[in-house]
């Protein structure tokens, strides 16, 4: 089993698709670094010998920030937005949307479950 970045890729799968277990690293990219790399994408990532796998290393560490290294520099991005308290930031703190999409009947993804209606205070009856 191949380790890249700190990610186990899966023996069975395509190298195109394998290498797309690692964060940051999408079909497009992992085409590209295959093709710089001179390994076949219909190739399975077992079937990858060491050298191709290390060649593969290389070439991802060289080229950008992947795995942990983008996670921290997005979650940091995210912050200075906060920080900043620019727009955008205000709708991350407050976990909606910062796109511009609509919020009256959609984003339950960002919002979470829709709340039930309280129920009022029982009016106290006279006796």
């Amino acid at each position: 089993m191949a380790r890249i970045a700190g990610v186990d890729l899966p023996a069975k799968k395509r190298s195109a698709i394998g290498l797309t277990y690692i964060y940051g690293i999408g079909r497009t990219r992992a085409l590209s670094l295959l093709y710089r790399a001179s390994v076949n994408p219909e190739k399975k990532i077992g079937e990858l010998t060491e050298e191709e796998v290390n060649h593969l290393r290389t070439l991802i560490e060289t080229e950008g920030a992947v795995e942990g290294d983008l996670r921290k520099e997005m979650s940091m991005n995210v912050k200075r937005l906060m920080e900043m308290g620019s727009y955008r930031g205000l709708r991350h703190r407050r976990g909606l949307p910062a796109r511009g999409q609509r919020t009256h009947t959609n984003a339950r993804t960002r919002k979470g479950p829709r709340r039930g209606t309280v129920a009022g205070k029982k009016k106290a009856t006279k006796t």
